[in-house]
């Protein structure tokens, strides 16, 4: 393991990982909980309940809705899909890239403790690479290390020039190598190919899937800095735009808010859990935020 990678992890251990396990960790073994598979009891359905928990041959017996009720697995396994395309090198901040071995290292330090099992697939069109789960500091460390070394190595400079991001073949690479059901938190920026719609919602079937979208501002409001190259991190391609021109950017404006809108149905279509970080973002909260959300989301 690298110094640089021992030195990140301490660093977010004091800055981020200390303090919000003692905001929000409690008696819980864990900030996030896995979908036991335990069968306990049922009750009646609430507009809040995941409604993949509905118990049908219940409900039509009784003419009302009913969902079943599980205890938690004790081990949790969890896995972080992690996109290394060129377009996560983009963004304030530190860029995207930066934000997510930040937000990376945080999750497996804080997932992988109290015997909690985490796992990390890395992803790029031109490789991929899967580190099993395992538990402790160890483990997390080991991740950091691997965000080093592919963010540092020669073919990740260029690696995906000229080629659009698989995403649907990065879902299924998780869907392999998750054997259990599981706790997937996807941190994608989510620009690629088109068509990966079926293969998280199949992800989703049979795991408890969070998608983490990490966007950089200029994406959602491009800056009225005149004239500007603008180049396509994933194709490569560029173009000449005048981003004081007003037509151009309500053309933009446009785009983004349709893009966002069928964003936000592709996740609830999927059922999946979905948040989105920006690269000003301050990490703590938007974390802090995140664990709120999933114990509002609980039944």
């Amino acid at each position: 393991m690298s110094l640089a990678s021992d030195r990140l992890l301490r660093r977010l251990e004091w800055q981020v990982v200390r303090k919000l396990d003692g905001r929000l960790q409690g008696a819980n073994r864990t900030v996030w909980h896995g979908a036991g598979i335990d069968f306990t009891d049922l009750r009646t359905y609430t507009p809040e309940d995941d409604v993949r928990h509905i118990d049908w041959n219940v409900t039509a017996r009784m003419d009302e809705t009913f969902v079943r009720q599980y205890t938690e697995e004790r081990d949790l396994t969890a896995w972080l899909v992690l996109d290394r395309s060129a377009s996560m090198a983009g963004g304030l901040g530190g860029g995207k890239e930066s934000v997510l071995g930040d937000l990376a290292i945080c999750l497996a330090r804080l997932l992988s403790q109290n015997g909690n099992r985490v796992g990390a697939v890395f992803y790029d069109n031109h490789f991929q690479h899967v580190i099993r789960p395992k538990t402790g500091r160890t483990q997390a460390l080991r991740i950091a290390h691997e965000l080093d070394r592919t963010a540092a190595a020669p073919a990740h400079e260029g690696k995906t020039r000229g080629t659009t991001t698989d995403l649907a073949a990065m879902l299924r690479t998780v869907a392999t190598a998750a054997r259990r059901r599981s706790l997937v938190f996807v941190l994608s920026d989510f620009i690629g190919e088109a068509g990966w719609e079926r293969a998280l919602g199949q992800l989703a079937h049979r795991h408890e899937v969070v998608v983490v979208r990490l966007v950089d501002p200029a994406e959602l409001d491009l800056p009225d800095v005149g004239l500007v190259v603008v180049e396509d991190a994933e194709t490569a391609e560029q173009i000449l735009v005048d981003t004081s021109d007003p037509l151009l950017r309500r053309r933009l404006a446009a785009e983004v808010d349709a893009r966002e809108t069928a964003l936000a149905e592709a996740m609830r279509q999927a059922r999946v859990t979905a948040h989105r970080i920006t690269t000003d973002s301050d990490l703590l909260r938007a974390l802090v935020e995140m664990v709120q959300d999933s114990h509002r989301r609980r039944p």
